[in-house]
Parts: C-alpha cells; structure tokens; sequence
C-alpha cells in the first residue's frame, strides 16, 4: 500500500507538472514575445517557472522545423536574437524586482519573522558581509544554477549588495543561461519536448541537492540555536 502510495504522489506531481508546462506551452504559442518576457520576469522574481520550457520553446518557435509537422501553424514565428533580447530583459526586470523587495522589506521583514525560520539580525549582518566579499561570483554563478537562480535577487537585496555590481553580473549571468536554452530549443525543434524532459530532469537533480543543503542548514541552525538557549548566562548560577 505504502507503495502505491507514492507512486499515486509522484503521479499527481508529474501531472501537475504537466499541466503547468502545457499551459505554459500554449500561452507562449499564441502571445510570443509578450508571454516570454513575462514568463522571464515572473521567474526571476522568485516565481519558480521553469526557464526550460520558457527559453527551450522560444528557441524552438525559430526554426522552420518546429512548424515543419504543421500542427503550429497559427503560433508566430520568432526571430532567435529577439528570443535572447527579450529574455534577458524580462530577466533583468524580474531580478531587480526581487533585489528591491529584498533591499526594502528584507531586514524588517526578518526582524519581526526570523525567529520562526532560525534567521536572526545577525544572520543578515553575516549574509551582508558574505556579499560584500564573495557577491559577485555568488550572483553571477547563482544565474546559471537551476532553482538557486529564482531566488538569488532576494538575498542580494537583503544584504544590499550594491545594485550596479549587481544588476551587471545579473545582466552576464542570464545572457549565458538565456542563449544556452534558446540555442539548444532552436536546434533541437524537432525533438523539444524531449529536450525539455532532459533539462527538467538535471533540474530536480539540482533542485534535490539545494533541497539537502538547506536541510543540513536547517538541522544545523536548530542545533545552535538551541545550545544557545541552555548555555548559562553570565552572572547567573
């Protein structure tokens, strides 16, 4: 039973996730460059829409071969150097969103919540710090990691990374995640919706490392937070 339990949950997930890259798919095949630029946005600003589909496809609708089965006739064809334009700027937008929420709400945000997350103001002044020293191979390596990329606006804005250097670094990380995508969507027309499984797959891969990563935070966190609370204070028996 156990079993079929969880084959039933995986089930229900893998149709959801069908789902939404259907609806994803058919938005995108009837507004073109406006639905990709608002799926690149909407992803970058910590709304976890996978940039396979979105990039994968856009590429795709470049090439003859996408239309060649003549099941797509009424969706536009797009130019490859517009889909790359377009998805860099709806990337850049979303991320300084996410920056700015992060800068403005972040540290208040923290100080009146954090306590429920294991998250303290001295935990920002560290964050702030790490940013400082190490934010620009963070953000610009943080672009092309699959889920790490859709939320790393946020803790740069926290720690007010500083937004010129943040908003270049995010300009050359998305260049190269967008281009990738769109190039491999454009030659792989024929064969897209297998090439979009492939990158969706290597994305759960990454997604269940970072999931680990922040168990083992989480779990650390807890530990120290909780020695803290039994430590004796000063002055007191």
């Amino acid at each position: 039973m156990a079993v079929q339990q969880g084959s039933g949950s995986e089930a229900r997930a893998h149709s959801a996730r069908t789902v939404g890259m259907h609806a994803i798919e058919t938005f995108m095949l009837h507004y073109g460059y406006i639905a990709l630029f608002l799926f690149a946005l909407l992803e970058s600003a910590c709304i976890p829409i996978p940039s396979e589909v979105t990039f994968g496809l856009g590429g795709a609708l470049c090439s003859s071969a996408f239309f060649s089965d003549g099941q797509h006739h009424d969706a536009e064809h797009l130019a490859i150097w517009a889909v790359i334009v377009v998805g860099i700027v709806g990337s850049l937008v979303g991320s300084l969103i996410a920056y700015a929420v992060g800068r403005t709400l972040g540290r208040s945000v923290v100080d009146k919540y954090g306590k429920y997350v294991l998250l303290s103001h001295a935990d920002l002044d560290k964050s702030e710090a790490w940013f400082a020293k190490r934010g620009g191979v963070t953000v610009l390596v943080g672009r092309v990691v699959p889920l790490v990329r859709t939320f790393i606006s946020l803790p740069a804005g926290i720690a007010e990374m500083n937004p010129v250097s943040f908003s270049i670094l995010t300009t050359l990380g998305v260049s190269v995640w967008v281009s990738v995508l769109t190039v491999v969507g454009y030659n792989a027309a024929d064969t897209y919706q297998s090439t979009v499984k492939g990158f969706g797959y290597a994305g759960y891969i990454v997604g269940a490392i970072v999931a680990v990563v922040l168990v083992v935070f989480y779990v650390h966190r807890f530990k120290a937070v909780k020695g803290s609370h039994r430590a004796p204070k000063h002055g007191k028996p």
